[in-house]
């Protein structure tokens, strides 16, 4: 019986990666997960790995920056696990290198779309749910860029920044009803969307590996299961005084 026994956990953007990661984890100790991804393929891949090591998923393909997707979602996992008690808003998409002055604005609009509005309105809805059921705790998913800026990423590293504010004002408003909000900020971490970076930022002459190994104090790049481990964490009652953190897990990428 895991610390989650009985409790359930929805994770977005969980059909690989960091939010797959995060959603074994919660499985692996217990809880009830929904996973939710766009990728259909990737979330019922999620949701076979759970079953197959015994734990108990279910899968609701959702687009985040859309407000009926996300009210279906909450409304599904609510329907399939009676309510809410960890959600994890980690879908995002990273877009392209481009500097500044000439970013596209289609390229600001589907990253705002995705990483601030969506972290926005999943939010909202996490919140209204758990207020009506005596409350809960959230992780939002910002990165290193939340924190500090990157040549080429302006849409991604506004977006980050986002999703830190979102994280402090909600925290600060609902924190004496129960629910906790907080924020992890990965570093460079081992997947597709560091391997597209890596790949754009020296045109496949380097492995993401390659790139970024260097530039972590740790001398390497961190793993999903290395993030999920500070989500669940989070959201655990060993975490219960924490609120409103931003929680960086960069191996001191950003202590330099």
């Amino acid at each position: 019986m895991g610390q989650f026994s009985g409790k359930s956990a929805l994770v977005t953007g969980s059909g690989a990666g960091i939010g797959r990661a995060a959603a074994l984890e919660f499985a692996r100790q217990g809880a009830k997960v929904m996973v939710s991804d766009v990728n259909v393929e990737g979330g019922e891949e999620t949701v076979k790995m759970i079953r197959e090591a015994g734990g108990h998923a279910a899968f609701f393909r959702a687009d985040v920056s859309e407000a009926e997707d996300v009210a279906a979602l909450i409304s599904a996992t609510a329907a399939e696990f009676g309510r809410i008690d960890c959600a994890v808003n980690n879908a995002g998409i990273e877009g392209k290198i481009v500097p500044f002055a000439d970013q596209p604005e289609a390229n600001y609009d589907a990253i705002m779309a995705v990483n601030a509005k969506g972290t926005f309105l999943c939010l909202q809805a996490e919140i209204r749910h758990m207020l009506e059921t005596g409350g809960g705790a959230i992780v939002n998913l910002s990165s290193v860029a939340g924190l500090i800026g990157f040549p080429g990423l302006s849409p991604y590293v506004a977006s980050k920044h986002a999703v830190v504010g979102m994280t402090k004002n909600a925290a600060l408003e609902y924190g004496k009803a129960g629910i906790r909000v907080n924020a992890v900020c990965p570093g460079g971490i081992d997947t597709r969307m560091l391997d597209s970076l890596a790949d754009q930022a020296s045109a496949g002459a380097q492995s993401s590996s390659q790139m970024m190994d260097p530039l972590h104090p740790l001398g390497r790049i961190g793993t999903p299961q290395e993030v999920a481990n500070l989500i669940v964490w989070l959201c655990s009652p060993q975490a219960s005084f924490m609120l409103g953190a931003i929680v960086p897990v960069d191996g001191g990428f950003v202590a330099q």
